[in-house]
Order: structure tokens, then sequence, then C-alpha cells
């Protein structure tokens, strides 16, 4: 019984060495303190509206996520890679959707194109098909809730929005099942924070105001970047 108590431990060590191959060291837990410190104080403006702070702040956490995943010893190297890039993409949206209100779509472009980084960096990393078929109905039916709702206020805000934003959706609906498809919970639960985050920016921007709508888009935002950077040490 002790033999076989013992066997099953090791097959369980050997189960979890293999899904969290990568490693943590002191530069990375620095740089990820950092980045949590940057990015209460980026929702402190928020909820305050210290628009000067705001400017640093977000583009900063960004900054030292992007660091923190450069630092990291990743399970997959060139995960990694894509999941960088995803990173930088989302900084220029940052700094876009700061700068003026005209360059969202600019901003838009640049998270789309983010969203599509991740993608590949998701589907590298390998993905279970059964997985991949429930999380194609899980956004079929956010799509059908929310995503509707959304693309049909900000075309009649502005009719010039209705294929970005269509293509935004269709897009960010993808990551989502690609991550749902690595059956990682950490990489699941970023990218599923990140679809809240952007339903939240979209219903508050085209739909009706949600109380505190800015503060909860952010929040859901940073962590889910935060996340989808763990992520890397198990994809």
């Amino acid at each position: 019984m002790y033999q076989g108590s013992m066997r099953v431990d090791l097959e369980m060590i050997r189960h979890w060495r293999g899904r969290y191959r990568g490693d943590v060291n002191s530069g990375v837990v620095i740089l990820f303190v950092l980045a949590g410190v940057s990015a209460i104080i980026d929702w402190w403006s928020v909820a305050t509206g210290r628009r000067s702070v705001e400017v640093v702040a977000k583009p900063a956490t960004l900054l030292l996520l992007i660091a923190t995943a450069l630092v990291i010893d990743p399970a997959t190297p060139s995960v990694r890679v894509w999941f960088v890039m995803g990173l930088v993409l989302s900084l220029a949206g940052d700094v876009f959707l700061l700068l003026d209100a005209r360059l969202f779509v600019a901003g838009l472009a640049s998270f789309l194109a983010a969203h599509i980084a991740y993608i590949v960096g998701l589907l590298v990393s390998g993905t279970d098909t059964t997985a991949v078929v429930i999380g194609v109905i899980l956004v079929v039916l956010a799509i059908g809730v929310t995503g509707r709702r959304i693309h049909g206020a900000a075309a009649k805000t502005d009719p010039r929005l209705a294929i970005p934003v269509a293509a935004y959706i269709v897009v960010i609906s993808a990551m989502l099942v690609a991550a749902i498809g690595t059956v990682n919970i950490v990489a699941v639960a970023g990218a599923a924070l990140f679809y809240l985050s952007d339903t939240i920016l979209g219903w508050n921007r085209f739909v009706s105001p949600i109380p505190n709508g800015r503060l909860l888009t952010m929040m859901s935002y940073h962590a889910a970047q935060a996340l989808l950077v763990l992520a890397l040490l198990s994809l």
C-alpha cells in the first residue's frame, strides 16, 4: 500500500513538473510587484480623475509586465515571443487611447493585433479539441448576450465603427477560445478577464454607462495581462 502511494505521488510530481516547467527568480518577483503597484496607482488615478497620473501609471504598468515577461523563465520560449508581442501591441493601444478619443480605432486596431499575437502563442502551446469546442459554444453565447448589443450600439453611434468593432469582437472571442483550448487555468483566467474588461469598456462606451465602468475596465484589464504573463510559466 505504501509503495502504491509512493508511485501515485511520483506520478503527480511528474505531472506538475510537466505543466509548470518555467522558473521564477527574484527579478521576476520584483518586476511583478512593481507592476502591481503601478496598476494600483493607475486604478486610483482613474477612480479620482487624476489624468496626469493616469498617463504615466497606465503605460508604466504594461512596461513593467513586458519586462517581467522578458525576465521570466518560460515553459516554452516561442510562446513568450508571441506574448511579448501581444504586450507591446497592448501598450501601443493604451497609448493611443490615452492620447486622443479620436484615436479610438487606432487603439482598437492595436489591441486586435495584440489578440492575434496571443492567439498564435496559445496555439503554439497546444490545444485540446474538446476544450476548443466548449470555448466556441461559450463565446457564441457571450456574443449573443453582450457582443451583439455592443456592436449594434457602436454602429448606431458611428457607422464607421461597425466593421472594426465586429472584427475586434471576433478576434478577442477567438483568443478566449484558444485560451480555453490550452486547458491552462491561468491562461483561461487571463483571457476571460480580458474579455470581461473589453465587454465592460464596450458596454460603458456604447450601450449605457456602468457605475465605475472605467475603473472596472482597468482593474480587469491589468489582472488579465498579469495572468497571461504568469501563464508563461506553464504554457
